[in-house]
């Protein structure tokens, strides 16, 4: 039986056991096959506090689980396959082997809806992004492209102006989703053009390790036309990672967790961090700070429990 259980290894999940790992609750951190979170598709962070010239992404994350490994934290590797949260106890089902705990704190983050192009990932990082915030400050008088049509591509796309020569909006129709009034700063911005009707069909160039330009296609006309460009950003959504948790938590209408009095959710002794319960910002730090968060509303849970033999703050 643990103490408590962790879903998930980016900065929320790794935060979270380090907070309860000095909190001498011997946290069991399951991270999946693909570990770490979107941290390990971005290479440079330059607004993580403390590192003046900025860290690597897979770097900082590799600093972080080192120092949750240092106060006593066990890290296993696999995609878990069933959680019940229904008893008295947490199971937690990986592969052939059933974890049992007193908590769990979910930290299985929320993954960027992607184009599904192939140069996408081969350069994600490398001039492909999904985070203005994360990454607009490369593009210093450089062209852009942002795809996306909602209330978030066009934040992206004002946020971007800030640094690019000039923000290209790509959208596959003729009208945006977007709210009134992030439709009228967009459309009236001097520096952001649209690209209606259209949608983007291939980046360039792969060979070279970096973007130098767009294939667009129009819908209706199936007309090509190639756009030079720095930079590529994705804004067409994200999908939280919560599918686990489906009929058993409480989650809002875009299937985020919903949290409430810090972490805690809808099941006491379940709580829920980072990129999984926040659909506004989205940060590493901020993620980092509602790990702190889950572990101290963790710890506080298990205290409280009328059980002997509680775990106490070291």
């Amino acid at each position: 039986m643990q103490e408590v259980i962790i879903i998930g290894s980016g900065p929320a999940g790794l935060t979270a056991a380090i907070y309860a790992a000095r909190a001498k609750l011997d946290p069991l951190v399951i991270e999946g096959l693909d570990a770490g979170g979107q941290l390990m598709l971005t290479t440079m962070v330059e607004n993580w506090p403390g590192y003046r010239d900025g860290i690597m992404g897979p770097d900082l994350i590799a600093e972080l689980r080192l120092q949750a490994t240092r106060f006593g934290s066990q890290i296993i590797t696999g995609n878990v396959d069933n959680v019940d949260i229904s008893s008295s106890s947490i199971k937690v089902q990986l592969g052939e082997t059933l974890y049992e705990s007193r908590s769990l704190i979910i930290s299985t983050g929320a993954s960027a809806r992607l184009l599904g192009l192939p140069a996408e990932l081969k350069l994600m990082g490398h001039g492909v992004s999904t985070c203005a915030t994360c990454d607009g400050f490369f593009f210093k008088e450089r062209p852009i492209v942002v795809v996306g049509g909602g209330d978030s591509a066009m934040e992206e796309a004002i946020f971007l102006t800030k640094f690019a020569s000039h923000v290209t909006v790509v959208h596959r129709r003729n009208v945006l989703r977007a709210s009134k009034i992030m439709q009228d700063k967009a459309l009236n911005h001097p520096k952001i053009s649209f690209e209606w009707n259209t949608e983007l069909s291939e980046i360039k160039d792969r060979e070279a390790g970096k973007v130098t330009s767009v294939i667009l296609r129009h819908v209706d006309s199936g007309l090509l036309k190639e756009l030079s460009v720095d930079g590529v950003f994705v804004a067409i959504g994200h999908n939280p990672n919560t599918s686990l948790f489906a009929g058993q938590l409480d989650l809002d209408k875009q299937n985020y967790i919903k949290t409430k009095n810090g972490s805690l959710t809808s099941r006491p002794g379940v709580f829920a961090c980072g990129d999984v319960q926040d659909p506004v910002y989205r940060q590493a730090v901020t993620a980092a700070g509602s790990g702190c968060m889950a572990a101290i509303d963790a710890e506080r849970y298990l205290e409280a429990l009328p059980t002997p033999g509680n775990a106490k703050a070291g």
